[in-house]
């Protein structure tokens, strides 16, 4: 007999809307890809028509296009500019302020405005993000409690990739495209032959607490095969690779290559690649006042290492030059990462390819780097 984690099950696109349903009668703020400006961003979904219902996406190189479907698709695309991290590390968050009265200091703490969150369409390599985040965020002795009471109430749909993207290669960095960790409940679109459904895994009880209200039946060996052969396909039609292999000491040892200036004569050093990463997470600290004194806050807010005064100690910045500012950001990435956190940073999902607006390829100056005759004899970074 099959245990319970093993079971497949296969649900119908006509009682799909029950799940939305179901998370919404629960409390929870249902939100997942939907369109808006003509990208595929993540908000709150109301209805199933809120999806991108038919349309896939176009991406390479700084390129990046919705076009219609020949059917209608649910999750017939990738991903957009947008990641989850910014419902649980958000782009501005305050974390204090005071106030002035009577002559008395008084410190506000920030009162906890966490929701019930669930997050509809992540993907595998978004899940290995959400892992990566986990691990600098909550993982360590300095816990980020925002982030914290956020994620402990999230509840995860996760959808498996069947038609990765021009810019995808999670195959490369063993995060996708199926997912196999993280999630609540993980589905697997099929069309075929008139036929709409989805094959749905159970990660949690809770997730089979859901899958319990929706209408449904334990999947047949023949849909079981079929989705695999789906999945094996997708890993063969990814649009990009990045050879893994010694890439930490290779990054080391090409510390002072030319190449460095050469991809620093087409970066803008505009930071898209940081702000549309999952796993970025650098910050600052902003405080602000009124003109009379008596109104004070602390903000949190993103930043990025391609912006000079993210360096700036006393005296000035470290990192001045756009080829030691990309240099930072790849190797932290690829590198030292692996250092600090014991894993790379990079989750093959793409988005910093698609969204540089001069198309530059991570997977590419990775390749130019190997292929550089004279490594330096540099010491780590």
């Amino acid at each position: 007999m099959k245990n319970e984690s093993d079971r497949l099950y296969r649900l119908e696109r006509e009682h799909f809307p029950r799940l939305l349903e179901a998370l919404r009668q629960s409390g929870y703020r249902v939100v997942g890809p939907t369109v808006r400006e003509g990208a595929i961003v993540y908000d709150d979904l109301h209805t199933v028509a809120d999806l991108p219902i038919g349309l896939r996406d176009e991406q390479d190189g700084g390129v990046y296009r919705l076009r219609r479907r020949k059917d209608q698709a649910l999750f017939g695309y990738v991903v957009g500019p947008h990641s989850w991290k910014k419902f649980l590390f958000p782009p501005r968050l305050r974390l204090w302020r005071a106030s002035r009265n009577n002559g008395l200091l008084q410190i506000e703490e920030p009162r906890d405005e966490t929701e019930r969150l669930a997050f509809l369409g992540v993907r595998a390599c978004e899940l290995s993000a959400l892992a990566i985040q986990d691990k600098i965020f909550a993982g360590g002795p300095y816990v980020d409690p925002h982030y914290q009471t956020q994620r402990e109430k999230l509840f995860i749909v996760a959808v498996n990739c069947t038609e990765p993207g021009g810019t995808c290669f999670c195959a490369s960095m063993n995060t996708g495209p199926k997912a196999t960790f993280g999630y609540d409940l993980a589905l697997t679109e099929v069309l075929e032959q008139g036929r709409h459904y989805f094959l749905v895994e159970v990660g949690t009880p809770q997730g089979r607490d859901f899958l319990q209200q929706l209408p449904h039946q334990e999947a047949g060996a023949e849909t079981v095969a079929h989705v695999d052969r789906l999945l094996k396909k997708a890993t063969r039609k990814m649009g990009r690779t990045l050879q893994t292999d010694d890439l930490k000491q290779v990054l080391y040892d090409h510390y002072e290559s030319a190449h460095w200036e050469e991809v620093a004569q087409r970066c803008l050093t505009c930071a898209n690649c940081t702000l549309v990463c999952p796993t970025c997470f650098c910050s600052t600290v902003e405080d602000v006042t009124d003109l009379a004194g008596e109104h004070a806050e602390r903000w949190r807010l993103w930043d990025s290492c391609f912006t000079q005064d993210f360096s700036y100690i006393h005296g000035g910045s470290i990192r001045t030059s756009a080829a030691a500012r990309y240099r930072q950001w790849l190797t932290h990435k690829l590198a030292t990462w692996q250092e600090q956190f014991g894993m790379i940073g990079c989750v093959g999902c793409g988005r910093c390819i698609t969204w540089c607006p001069v198309g530059i390829d991570l997977t590419a100056e990775v390749h130019a780097i190997r292929q550089t005759a004279q490594p330096s004899t540099q010491e780590n970074p």
